[in-house]
């Protein structure tokens, strides 16, 4: 039974802890003390679940945390002074949660008072549930700077009493560029997540909930249009991102009749509206994934003009990132100059933030595997093998090295 539970209360928390944590943040307006309380009601399922699992585990911990808070509260003689808070956001008798309590969340995380990278930090470790290990992961910075930026950002929002609500129409637009990164950044973590699995659904599957609230909540903006289309066309390729043996599938090499039609419809549609309508940054990434998946095969994909994709975006968020996917493009135009990309990408190997990302030394190895230099191939494999952090993926690469000698 104890077995059960744990493993319970683990899927639990990856679903349900940014939930939980953001209905006791409304309440509180503490975030150590919201997130000490929701650590402290996981602790508590542990101790009683054992006794029989509620029908709602996640309404369970979420009475359970903000219980806790007010006791908190109560204990520390500090709820009179909270109180007056609560009145610019009324929480109605019995009422627990509200469905946009992690938009809430996230905007406060992405207030302009705060610098942004620990906007992005301090959003990535509560609305995901992020260890700081998985967030300095993601952002390619080390675990001491990543716990930094939490600490300081969290301190920013207590001394400056920052509200927590989603912001009035008129400063939305001030911090919509800081929730996008986020929202994208939760599905990236999730898309390949450290350890054993290829994806963390939950989080792929809270970004696009992410998403779908932030077109609800502007639905003119052309950005947020363009973020839910990228991330619906990617999510609908999951199943074929895996073979029937668990085993790492490119897109080049995925059966596209495993690909999820209705989904990809509504990326598609979602994307090219928004492309009528401008060229932002997630405008352009979406144009990229529907020329992927338009396209009646890898081999016929437009190559040219995904490179021109990259092009604009180099000239709006010119990123290290951005410049690596525009140089593997590059190898994939038909008589392309391998040697001139690979001199692109040795380049970029100086840039601090591409030092631990896995995905350069790979794109390295399968030009120079190309260009038939296999020793450095190999070298370049072996770099990408010790940075990843995916087993998946890890197991792939190593095939990929093996396949360079037979």
């Amino acid at each position: 039974m104890a077995v059960e539970v744990a493993r319970v209360v683990d899927r639990v928390h990856r679903e349900s802890w940014s939930t939980v944590l953001a209905s006791v943040v409304r309440l509180t307006r503490d975030l150590d003390l919201a997130e000490d309380c929701t650590q402290d009601a996981f602790v508590q399922a542990l101790r009683t679940w054992p006794d029989g699992i509620p029908s709602n585990p996640g309404g369970w911990l979420t009475t359970v945390a903000r219980r806790l808070a007010l006791d908190r509260l109560r204990r520390e003689t500090t709820l009179r002074r909270k109180l007056p808070l609560l009145v610019e956001d009324p929480v109605a008798p019995g009422d627990v949660e509200q469905p946009t309590d992690p938009l809430r969340l996230v905007f406060t995380c992405c207030h302009p008072a705060l610098a942004r990278d620990s906007q992005v930090a301090l959003t990535l470790r509560l609305i995901c549930g992020l260890t700081t290990r998985e967030v300095a992961a993601g952002l390619l910075i080390s675990e001491a700077t990543a716990a930094a930026r939490i600490t300081r950002a969290k301190k920013k929002i207590a001394a400056a009493g920052i509200p927590y609500r989603i912001p009035a129409d008129h400063e939305l637009s001030k911090r919509l560029d800081a929730v996008l990164t986020v929202v994208h950044l939760v599905y990236t973590a999730g898309h390949v997540a450290a350890g054993p699995d290829l994806t963390r659904t939950e989080l792929t599957g809270r970004a696009v909930e992410l998403a779908r609230l932030l077109v609800r909540l502007m639905p003119t903006e052309t950005e947020p249009q363009a973020l839910l289309g990228l991330l619906l066309m990617t999510e609908a390729r999951g199943d074929a991102r895996l073979s029937e043996d668990g085993e790492l599938v490119l897109l080049a090499d995925q059966d596209r009749s495993r690909w999820d039609v209705r989904m990809l419809a509504e990326g598609v549609s979602r994307a090219t509206a928004a492309l009528d309508r401008g060229q932002g940054r997630f405008v352009l990434q979406a144009a990229v994934a529907g020329l992927h998946v338009t396209a009646p095969s890898w081999e016929k994909t437009n190559w040219t003009q995904v490179v021109r994709m990259y092009d604009a975006m180099m000239v709006s968020w010119p990123t290290p990132i951005v410049a690596l996917n525009r140089a593997a493009a590059h190898s994939l135009v038909p008589g392309a100059d391998l040697e001139a990309v690979l001199a692109e990408m040795d380049a970029l190997s100086n840039e601090p933030a591409l030092k631990a990302y896995a995905y350069l030394p790979a794109a390295r190895a399968d030009v120079l595997a190309r260009l038939g230099r296999v020793d450095e191939a190999a070298d370049a494999y072996d770099a990408a093998i010790t940075l990843t952090a995916n087993e998946t993926e890890r197991r792939f690469l190593t095939h990929r090295r093996a396949g360079l000698c037979a």
